[in-house]
């Protein structure tokens, strides 16, 4: 089954929404001749702001390739040009059709960004303040609008997908290279700061459980055996590697992803009974590979990311102390401690890197009352907007979404702060479930 659209929904005549929605663009009939020849043209150039978006995203994973680490300019930057004007074409030669449901979330979004900006005031910070700040109330809304106009057109989405798919076996690769000659890639220099090794296995098992996610709805969706058992290989290569940085979330991101995800595109799909299936398969799998560790443990040298497993759990991190200090500040402060502010005022001085660590208890700590009031608006309207139209979306689109999406959802309520753009693309993606595109 196609994974374009909606499921069930015609196509809204020109103004008219069935459900209450709006349609903006111009109409079907908008131009003809050699202006329609071009118009067609313009329309497969504007997806390519799935592309632009995707290196974005995943700009500092794909890093982690010497080949890419190489080049004579910086694909972060690069793609940050190349997406506004692709993603204005894209929004320019579709007809697009929003279900009302966005606008909690959407109205939440705002009031953050703007709270945000007025929090600024208060807060004892200069140097984080002045690099938080303009990630989140600028590259904040390119990333949410690219990630719900990308993931509801099907063209762009399949560039999205697509470079996934391929990025994910290249980090792999590229992480064990790494290992295997002493070197590690960060941020396209080796031999960089030593701090940012986290930084470096965390985005690199995203990519990678991203990866592992596709493949196995790629898997229940592929119709003979050579292609069923060439993904589930694709989904095992993808384990292993996730095993080399070091990550823990990453891991479990990419178990609940390769569980989970291709349960939702059968499930969705009325196939219970295969849905069943593919977790039988992926529970007896997984009880093999941990067998065959235990029976050979001298197989987990090396194995970084088990090893962290096995060193302590979430205990022997700072994360307790710091979601600790972030609820103690969220409580002692009504109005939050000012936006960049929850470092100094936890005693830690101006250090970034030692956030709360959890985006709501950022938002709670940094806003106070109304910054956990406005992101519960926005991201928890948003988790209902695909829950309430479950039913209507197609089921490989809403695979795919959530593939992308739960890594970097797991991800932002254990290590990143409310300035990484990769939440904000994914908030977007979350959001596109209520969004249809058609070209014009």
């Amino acid at each position: 089954m196609s994974d374009r659209g909606v499921r069930g929904d015609p196509v809204p005549p020109a103004g008219v929404s069935r459900e209450g929605g709006a349609l903006f663009g111009p109409g079907p009939h908008a131009s003809t001749g050699i202006t329609s020849g071009i118009r067609i043209d313009t329309a497969t150039i504007a997806s390519l702001a799935g592309l632009a978006a995707a290196i974005l995203q995943f700009a500092g994973a794909l890093k982690s390739s010497p080949v890419l680490a190489g080049l004579p300019f910086d694909i972060t930057v690069l793609s940050l040009l190349a997406l506004p004007p692709l993603l204005a074409l894209l929004l320019l030669t579709r007809r697009w059709w929003v279900h009302p449901l966005l606008a909690p979330s959407l109205a939440g979004a705002g009031l953050l960004w703007l709270w945000a900006v007025l929090a600024g005031t208060w807060s004892l910070s200069h140097d984080i303040l002045a690099a938080k700040l303009p990630e989140i109330v600028l590259l904040g809304p390119l990333m949410l609008l690219a990630g719900l106009a990308v993931g509801a057109d099907a063209a762009a989405r399949r560039w999205l997908v697509g470079l996934v798919l391929v990025a994910g076996p290249l980090v792999g690769a590229s992480v064990a290279w790494g290992l295997a000659t002493g070197s590690v890639v960060l941020g396209g220099a080796v031999g960089a700061n030593p701090d940012l090794v986290r930084v470096q296995y965390q985005l690199a098992g995203l990519i990678i459980a991203c990866a592992a996610g596709l493949g196995g709805v790629r898997a229940v969706e592929a119709r003979g055996w050579a292609g069923r058992l060439g993904w589930l290989g694709y989904i095992g290569a993808m384990a292993v590697a996730v095993l080399l940085p070091g990550g823990r979330t990453a891991l479990l991101s990419l178990g609940l992803c390769v569980a989970l995800v291709p349960v939702l595109r059968l499930w969705s799909a009325a196939k219970p009974r295969a849905a069943l299936g593919w977790l039988a398969l992926i529970a007896a799998g997984g009880v093999l590979a941990l067998g065959v560790m235990l029976l050979n443990p001298a197989r987990m040298e090396g194995l970084r990311t088990l090893e962290r497993f096995t060193q302590g759990g979430v205990e022997s991190s700072a994360r307790p102390a710091l979601w600790r200090a972030a609820m103690e500040w969220g409580g002692a402060a009504p109005l939050g401690v000012g936006t960049g502010g929850f470092t100094l005022a936890a005693g830690y001085g101006e250090r970034r890197g030692l956030y709360p660590h959890n985006h709501l208890l950022e938002a709670w700590a940094e806003g106070g009352l109304p910054g956990l009031a406005f992101w519960l608006l926005c991201f928890g309207g948003a988790a209902l907007v695909p829950l309430l139209r479950l039913r209507r979306m197609a089921p490989g689109r809403l695979a795919r979404v959530a593939a992308l999406v739960l890594p970097v959802a797991m991800a932002a309520m254990v290590s990143t702060d409310l300035g990484n753009r990769m939440v904000w693309f994914a908030l977007g993606l979350v959001l596109s479930t209520g969004v249809v595109a058609r070209r014009v």
